[in-house]
């Protein structure tokens, strides 16, 4: 686990610890491990939400273009630990405040899923629609999924909010630069929502 590391090519266009905007702003990193997931450590760059089990980095925000890429690591787990409102309080809300209506969710490093309520997923569907209507449509895309975290986010209905699955399966997004992932998973997402 300590080997996985948050992508770190993008960092000469963007630094959460040095946006003022971001959750994450002001955060030092140090070069010891002291964070877990069941045990093992994991990289000192990987960002706490308050969950037990999930970490996270912001890869890239670009506030006019109403969009940001975050990397997701560890076991999104809602039964026991309800790490939807961690990421949702802890995470999303601030960017949503800041105008954030386009969401990438890298997800490779995301090892497993447990699911419970709907209702963090159900507001932040709701909220993106109301952010910044002059950025076209809100929505929030998870990118390369592991096949039994996707059914299993099927199964409780969360692809009903996030979407997932199919063209959004972008194995070579490292090779571009964030705007133009992001162009590319926006367009992807104009078609799928028919805007």
């Amino acid at each position: 686990m300590h080997e996985i590391e948050p992508y770190d090519n993008w960092q000469k266009y963007y630094r959460a610890e040095r946006d003022m905007r971001s959750p994450f702003y002001g955060r030092e990193y140090g070069i010891y491990y002291e964070d877990d997931v069941y045990g093992y450590y994991i990289d000192p760059r990987w960002d706490a939400i308050g969950s037990e089990t999930l970490y996270c980095k912001i890869l890239y925000a670009d506030y006019a273009l109403s969009a940001c890429i975050i990397e997701l690591f560890g076991e999104w787990n809602d039964t026991l630990h309800n790490d939807s409102m961690h990421f949702k309080r802890n995470v999303i809300d601030r960017l949503l405040l800041n105008g954030i209506s386009k969401y990438i969710l890298i997800s490779e490093n995301l090892l497993q899923f447990h699911g419970g309520d709907t209702d963090y997923y159900e507001e932040w569907f709701e909220e993106i629609e109301e952010v910044n209507e002059a950025s076209g449509p809100g929505w929030i895309a998870i990118l390369n999924q592991r096949r039994h975290i996707e059914e299993e986010m099927t199964k409780y209905g969360i692809d009903y909010y996030i979407n997932m699955g199919g063209t959004l399966q972008i194995e070579n997004w490292r090779t571009a630069k964030p705007k133009q992932l992001i162009a590319v998973v926006d367009q992807l997402m104009n078609r799928r929502l028919g805007a």
